[in-house]
């Protein structure tokens, strides 16, 4: 990973506006900054423009007013290969990454498309899967795996890019107890900055000291996890609801303990 000073931050959203071609607007103004090494959850109901926010992070959309800056580089045209290698998101279905023939292959597409070749391009494969506990199938098909080693391959894809930043679109989605459990071990001990998009509440109090919640186009609230899901008025207010019978402040925000 490039070094960068303590002072810049991984990601800096300032006034970011969008309205789509059909006059929807879906972002009126975001404001925000994710320091390095920083695990913070990216909260809100359907429609709050989640999913917008986060095609802006590598310049999938632009267009609107305000900017976005990775590590320092403003997302624009001038850099945008660099970017897409700085911020690497992981799509909620690991199948929409996974494409070769093997686990290998699939780590390797995105490095070797970006000119490593080689005993590094292995050596930057074998990193990654280590990383995801999945070295030992690197030679498999990727569809003869589980589900949930799926998504830690496709967690490995974007890895062995080497991001800056690694942005998890409903990392627990359909995962069982312990596939989600060993996910969360995962991206505790990974040493980079992680913005969770997901509705899984007590998951982004496991994982993420912090959290926002974008809703109705802006940042509602940016605060300590546990503080936010505690506050009755503003689940209510946000369409936000805990399972039934959890209580957010049993566990300490982003260790998973209680």
């Amino acid at each position: 990973m490039d070094p960068v000073t303590v002072e810049t931050p991984s990601l800096e959203v300032a006034g970011l506006a969008f309205a789509y071609p059909d006059g929807h607007q879906a972002l009126f103004g975001v404001d925000f900054r994710v320091e390095r090494g920083e695990r913070v959850a990216l909260l809100g109901p359907n429609g709050a423009g989640k999913t917008t926010l986060v095609l802006h992070l590598n310049g999938i959309l632009t267009g609107g007013a305000g900017t976005v800056t990775v590590a320092g580089l403003p997302v624009g045209k001038r850099h945008m290969a660099e970017i897409r290698r700085r911020v690497g998101i992981v799509f909620q279905d690991p199948d929409d990454q996974l494409f070769m023939p093997t686990v290998r292959e699939d780590v390797a597409f995105g490095p070797a498309a970006a000119g490593l070749r080689g005993a590094e391009l292995e050596e930057r494969v074998d990193r990654a899967l280590a990383l995801v506990g999945m070295a030992e199938f690197k030679e498999r098909p990727p569809h003869h795996l589980s589900f949930g080693q799926r998504r830690r391959v496709a967690v490995a894809t974007v890895l062995a890019m080497e991001p800056e930043i690694l942005v998890l679109d409903e990392p627990s989605s359909n995962l069982d107890p312990a596939s989600r459990r060993e996910l969360a071990d995962i991206l505790r001990a990974l040493d980079v900055t992680v913005l969770m998009v997901t509705h899984d509440l007590p998951y982004a109090l496991e994982l993420c000291p912090r959290s926002l919640i974008l809703s109705e186009g802006v940042i509602a609230a940016d605060g300590r996890t546990g503080e936010l899901l505690s506050d009755d008025d503003l689940m209510r207010a946000h369409r936000l609801e805990l399972p039934f019978g959890f209580d957010p402040r049993s566990v300490t925000a982003g260790t998973g303990r209680p």
